[in-house]
């Protein structure tokens, strides 16, 4: 493994010991590929995947889907959230998605 693949499984190790979602408040957990950015909620006690979005690579479209992720989470009646950025730094797409996120209604 390479340094910086090291140093990003660290990071999310360190972040996945502090948080943990509940169906009240799940975790919006981000992925994010060269190619695309995903962003999921997830209940950590029944392990289920509430919601899903997906979209490219640039930072107006990870906006959008946070965004997206938020209009799903309040057709289920989610409105708080804890924030899981998957080890990644909380810049360009990941804080795209977060602020789009936010601006839609969800709070974190």
């Amino acid at each position: 493994m390479t340094n910086k693949t090291t140093q990003l499984k660290r990071r999310h190790r360190r972040i996945r010991a502090k948080i943990y979602g509940t169906i009240q408040k799940p975790r919006l957990c981000v992925f994010r590929s060269n190619k695309s950015i995903y962003a999921q909620l997830i209940d950590d006690e029944s392990g289920n995947v509430l919601c899903y979005a997906r979209g490219s690579k640039n930072i107006k479209e990870a906006k959008k889907i946070g965004e997206s992720i938020a209009k799903k989470a309040a057709e289920r009646k989610i409105d708080k959230i804890v924030f899981d950025r998957g080890g990644y730094k909380y810049h360009g797409r990941i804080k795209a998605l977060a602020e789009g996120a936010r601006e839609a209604g969800l709070k974190f």
